[in-house]
């Protein structure tokens, strides 16, 4: 008998992704607290943005970090940035559930 070690993300009850390796687990999760703020973030900014369209860009910025803080920064992109899902679907076990992120107090 085989003793396979799993890391699930929760969140809000739900399981959103499960890796074989610790840090990939707190990589993902930690994006998604990135796309949890900026959707809150944007959200303030009055524009008439649909919620799905929210999320979707939400998590594209956050799946994106280090191209879009270079882009603060003043430094150029050499070329688009991925897909995140595409590069990263050898890590996934599951695809995550869409839902909308839970507004913080």
């Amino acid at each position: 008998m085989a003793v396979v070690v799993k890391y699930i993300v929760v969140r809000n009850g739900v399981e959103k992704m499960t890796f074989t390796s610790k840090k990939e687990a707190d990589a993902y999760d930690k994006m998604l607290d990135i796309a949890d703020d900026l959707y809150e973030f944007i959200g303030t900014a009055g524009l008439d943005i649909k919620e799905e369209l929210l999320e979707d860009l939400s998590l594209f910025l956050s799946q994106n970090k280090d191209p879009v803080m270079n882009i603060l920064k003043g430094i150029k992109l050499k070329g688009k940035p991925e897909a995140p899902a595409k590069k990263d679907e050898d890590k996934k076990k599951s695809d995550p559930p869409k839902e909308k992120p839970a507004p913080k107090k």
